[in-house]
């Protein structure tokens, strides 16, 4: 029994979502257009279980590049109207139309200037009367047996919500790496769970130099594999020591000679390494305590095996350190 009334549910909130297929038109492509060409934010608002999925909505569109607030409908008459500009497209999510709290504020979101998109369920409400875009998300009924509980409805306005956003992330070409510059906390824990083996650089990708190659073919090093150091290595690959970027610029103020001055002579030695196989939030910890961006990466005999640039933990663009000259 409990099991039957379960599938029922599921069934009639499915085929609520799948209803709203052919009601997608010209609207649809209308509103996804007004908010990839918008020059402010969207602000989503509603009141009670609608304004959850509001709230929901609102996480959505952020996390893929189009910026978004939650306006909550019973507030905004105390003062929370001043986050709406004419710059702003207001996005209501309402089933009935006809809450007052929210249908309040409508005659101020015209004042000011704002675009006025609904989700709504009934689309002859004065809600939908005033909107300049109307999407109806109505349903045929609640899986609420009573019919008083919003179960389908706020489905149905929650799944156009992804629709609406989906379409954006293609509007907008938005792809895996716009997708981590928003979710820094969620793309950096996968990188620092690793062992520092499997972030860091090896092979060809290694600036390596001897110490007695001349500081104008360690520049040359620099220059070619883009890093902002170079390692300075014996014979066997042993670590030496390190020359960067801002060893050459205090080299440069003293007018050090390129081509007569060896690299043995201006690196700094022993510099700090680790193992490949410690965990990348270990590099990371050390390399924000010295203040280092290149970290070595060495075996049990010194050799170097890699080198792990701080991009590689962090993303390039999204984390840079307070250097003191």
């Amino acid at each position: 029994m409990l099991l039957d009334d379960a599938r029922e549910v599921l069934e009639i909130e499915a085929q609520g979502i799948l209803n709203l297929i052919p009601k997608l038109g010209p609207g649809f492509e209308m509103a996804v257009e007004a908010i990839y060409r918008l020059k402010g934010r969207v602000i989503l608002t509603g009141i009670g279980k609608t304004g959850i999925v509001a709230r929901k909505i609102v996480a959505t569109l952020n996390s893929t590049g189009t910026p978004a607030l939650f306006l909550h409908s019973g507030e905004a008459m105390h003062g929370d109207l001043g986050m709406v500009t004419s710059r702003d497209i207001v996005l209501a999510v309402s089933n009935s139309g006809e809450t007052a709290e929210l249908n309040s504020i409508l005659p101020s979101i015209k004042k000011i200037g704002a675009k006025l998109i609904s989700f709504v369920g009934n689309p002859e409400s004065t809600l939908a009367k005033q909107s300049d875009l109307v999407l109806d998300v109505g349903v045929e009924k609640e899986a609420c047996p009573l019919g008083l509980a919003p179960t389908a409805s706020t489905t149905a306005a929650l799944a156009m919500g992804d629709a609406l956003a989906v379409a954006l992330i293609k509007r907008r070409q938005f792809n895996q790496q716009d997708f981590r510059r928003f979710h820094p906390g969620g793309s950096l824990g996968e990188r620092l769970a690793v062992k520092v083996s499997a972030v860091m650089l090896t092979g060809e990708q290694i600036p390596l130099v001897s110490p007695k190659q001349t500081l104008f073919e360690a520049i040359e090093e620099m220059d070619a594999k883009d890093l902002g150091a170079t390692l300075v290595v014996d014979h066997a690959q042993k670590l030496m020591g390190i020359l960067t970027d801002g060893d050459l610029r205090r080299l440069f103020k003293r007018k050090t000679p390129l081509k007569q001055t060896l690299t043995g002579q201006v690196m700094t030695p022993d510099p700090k390494s680790i193992s490949p196989e410690v965990q990348a939030s270990e590099a990371l910890e050390m390399m924000e305590q010295y203040l280092i961006t290149i970290l070595p990466i060495v075996d049990s005999q010194k050799r170097v095996v890699g080198v792990l640039h701080l991009h590689d933990l962090l993303g390039k663009g999204e984390f840079k350190f307070s250097f003191r000259e």
